[in-house]
């Protein structure tokens, strides 16, 4: 699969558009102002979006979910954060000034330990609470990749001062989690570029493996 990053919104969320040969694609995350760019990649590249994959609820992460209503895909996320994706305005005291951000709609609730299938590939879901109690990783094993939120970014590691935050969850989100993943796996994070769970594990100052 093709993995493109498209940085949106205010505090540039990163969304990832992932391609397959057969022309499905998966969004995972879809922060503010990325529709426009997702539907013209989907439309020059001739690709069916065929599901959204939401790490976590929090405003600059969902904040386009809500215009992707009325498409025919599919959409996955946590329960952990229900309320925050299907009622974003309690969040208003967190977003910028003057952001709108529609409810969105999700089709299937995921648990830890699920695996499910889209766009032809096996995805696996692994729950990593601690920056939002229902940030969640997507591992995909053909890949060797894993998209973890603002669980874990190069050198860093997520807030965890927000609503629903709790450090001890977050650093056992990470020790358990995403250190149990192979070094080799590449870590696509919320915010910044990507890392490898070996450079983490070793480097990290906040959690080393």
């Amino acid at each position: 699969m093709q993995i493109d990053v498209l940085p949106a919104g205010p505090i540039e969320t990163n969304a990832y558009l992932l391609t397959s040969s057969s022309g499905e694609s998966l969004l995972v995350d879809a922060p503010p102002d990325v529709e426009g760019a997702v539907r013209d990649f989907l439309k020059r590249r001739g690709s069916n979006l065929s599901g959204i994959l939401v790490t976590h609820g929090h405003w600059d992460h969902i904040g386009d979910l809500g215009n992707f209503r009325e498409d025919d895909v599919t959409i996955y996320a946590h329960p952990g954060d229900r309320e925050w994706i299907e009622n974003p305005g309690v969040m208003a005291a967190f977003m910028p000034p003057g952001l709108n951000v529609k409810p969105g709609r999700v089709d299937r609730w995921v648990e830890d330990g699920e695996v499910i299938e889209a766009a032809g590939v096996t995805i696996e879901i692994r729950h990593v609470p601690g920056h939002a109690p229902g940030n969640i990783l997507f591992y995909f094993p053909a890949l060797g990749a894993a998209f973890v939120g603002d669980a874990l970014f190069r050198g860093v590691v997520g807030r965890f001062d927000l609503p629903g935050g709790d450090w001890d969850a977050l650093e056992n989100s990470i020790r358990k989690r995403i250190y149990t993943l192979s070094d080799e796996t590449a870590i696509y994070s919320g915010h910044g570029p990507a890392t490898t769970v070996g450079v983490e594990k070793a480097s990290n100052p906040f959690v080393r493996g």
